[in-house]
Parts: structure tokens; sequence; C-alpha cells
């Protein structure tokens, strides 16, 4: 296993872009457990290209995304932004990501000044303490004997060094051939503390949010997942609304269900809190999810 030193310096430094002109910037990429560019590193790099042509005072309240292609890992990401619109209240961003002349990816992002409002939330739902459940590298060696590649949990353990994000039930490569709710909780934070940079927050939370968003799917058909190799796939589209402020380096509950699976598709949703109560974002994302063939 390629350990780094300082793993979630190395994710800032792949979310930290290049400007190479007004509305244009450069990102490295990086392979991920499949050989394409994990989707939650374009969309946060993406997320960040839109935030740094809006004024501090306006925070990002939501974004919507399609993943047009499958990244390559060994080539730099352009990102494109279109100045959509600055309004009194609101800013709005389309951003454009490129790889080899073709669009790969292709993100609307708002932001907003802060203003007081009406204010309710769904409530927070039931989970364990997150300091009791186990660490991905306590966990992950356990169930090495699921995975055709022996190698699979060294790769998984490394993707996940910048973040601790540990499950509070089984995950999907656990319970291979048991079908159950097609529902998931896993808490997570990164493994380190961050500057006072509430767009950093935000998107170090996007990046993170396309980790485990379809385990829900995978869970109501008994399936393991990827690593497993019983299924194929990749995201379609993903949706976040950032409701609250909250930050990336303390505990946030993600609460995962999937409502529907059709026509080789699956949906997942789920709401995000900290530690404390507070509901902070919301998430919806549709993907690709297929039963090999042969």
């Amino acid at each position: 296993m390629n350990e780094s030193p300082d793993p979630l310096l190395d994710l800032l430094h792949l979310l930290d872009l290049e400007q190479i002109e007004r509305d244009i910037f450069r990102g490295e990429s990086r392979s991920a457990l499949v050989p394409r560019v994990f989707g939650g590193q374009v969309a946060a790099q993406a997320l960040v290209a839109a935030g740094r042509t809006v004024p501090a005072d306006r925070a990002a309240h939501s974004l919507h995304s399609y993943f047009l292609r499958a990244g390559d890992p060994g080539a730099p990401i352009v990102y494109t932004v279109d100045r959509i619109r600055d309004g009194k209240s609101f800013t709005t961003r389309r951003v454009v990501a490129v790889q080899h002349g073709q669009p790969i990816f292709h993100l609307s992002a708002s932001f907003q000044t802060h203003e007081e409002g009406m204010e309710h939330q769904a409530p927070m739902p039931a989970a364990p303490d997150p300091e009791t459940l186990p660490t991905s590298v306590e966990m992950l060696p356990r169930y090495a004997d699921r995975f055709g590649d022996p190698g699979v949990v060294d790769r998984l353990i490394e993707a996940r060094q910048a973040v601790d994000l540990r499950y509070v039930d089984e995950p999907p490569f656990a319970t291979v051939g048991e079908a159950r709710e097609p529902r998931s909780q896993v808490w997570f934070r990164t493994n380190g503390k961050l500057a006072d940079d509430p767009l950093l927050h935000v998107c170090l939370a996007t990046y993170v949010s396309d980790m485990t968003l379809l385990d829900s799917v995978l869970l109501a058909h008994g399936r393991g997942g990827w690593a497993v190799g019983d299924v194929v796939g990749a995201s379609l589209d993903h949706a976040m609304w950032f409701h609250r402020p909250f930050r990336a380096d303390e505990w946030l509950l993600y609460d995962q269900e999937s409502p529907s699976a059709s026509g080789g598709r699956g949906l997942g949703q789920a709401r995000i809190h900290t530690a404390d109560g507070r509901l902070a974002i919301t998430v919806i994302q549709e993907g690709v999810v297929r039963i090999p063939r042969g």
C-alpha cells in the first residue's frame, strides 16, 4: 500500500486548481478504485473553480451536475467557468470540465449572500457515536476474502486515507447475497483540521458525498459492489443543497437510502447532519447499476 505522509494535504493539493485564464482552471487527476477519475474529485474541483469566481461573502447553496464521460486519470482536467448571473442576492455559475477536447462533466452551482428567514428541518436519525465504530483500517481487512483481487483492501484503505469514514452497519460487500433494507449510514470527517474557509468545507463534503451514496441501492439487491465485481456502473448525475454551515473536519452523519431502482439505474438520496443535529446538506444521485453479463 502506498501510504502518503500526509494524505489530507495531498487531497487539498488535488483540489487547489491552477488558474490559467480569468475563468479557466486546470486540475490534476488521479485514479480511483476503477480505471477512471473518481466522480467526487471532478465534482469538487468544478465547485472549486466556480467558487473562485464568486465574491467571498456568497456561500454555495446548491449544485446540479452530470457525469458525461469517464475521466482519464493520466491527464489534467480543464475547467471553464461561465458567469451566468450576478444578482443582488444570488450568483450562478456553469462549469464544464474537459479532457482530450471533450466535455466529461457539467456543473451548475448557485451561491447566496447570508440572510435571515424561516427555519425548520427534518430531525436527525438515531445513530451510534462515531468513536465507537471501526475505522476503515480496522474494518476492511475483515472482508478481504470477499474481493477477487487481493489488492482491493489496500486500494480501498489508500483511497480513504484523507477521510475517516466509518460505517454504522455492515457495508454491501460484507453481506453479499443477502438483501437488506435499502438504507445505509456512515459517519465521516477529514483526517486532520481544515482552514476556516467555508468553500473548502463544502468542496470536501462534495468529494466525500460520491463515495457511498449508491450503497443503499446495492443493499436492496444483496450486491457487494464494484470492488466485489457483481455490479458494474457509474454515477450519472449528482445534486446537493447546502442548508446550514458545517465543518468537514468535524463528524457528519451521512444517512442514505434508495427509493427506486429500474431500467439499469439506481437512485440514492441522503441527508447529512452535524453531530449536534443540524441538517447541513441534502444529496440526490442517480447512477448506472447493472448486473454483469455472462
